[in-house]
């Protein structure tokens, strides 16, 4: 079980204070999902309408990158590998 979860309303990680999800919380559901990339997408994008409700000032978008947008980009060393990403 991880330390990185949401605090609500504010959606901040209890682990490290960044917002949610943090980049340890991201690596970790990267490795949790590996072959489930729409289960992820859909897990998150649950988190995603419970944001919105507790954040109506947050831009959509911004939510929208924060929660589901980073899933489409590959993980940083795999960036580096295949070349993508610059």
């Amino acid at each position: 079980m991880t330390s990185h979860g949401p605090v609500m309303p504010i959606w901040s990680c209890g682990g490290c204070d960044l917002p949610w999800p943090c980049p340890t919380r991201r690596r970790e559901l990267r490795a949790e999902y590996a072959d489930a990339p729409v289960s992820l997408a859909l897990y998150l994008g649950a988190y995603l309408v419970q944001a919105a409700e507790d954040m109506p000032w947050a831009p959509a978008g911004t939510l929208h990158r924060r929660f589901i947008g980073w899933t489409r980009q590959l993980p940083e060393a795999q960036q580096r590998t295949t070349g993508r990403g610059r």
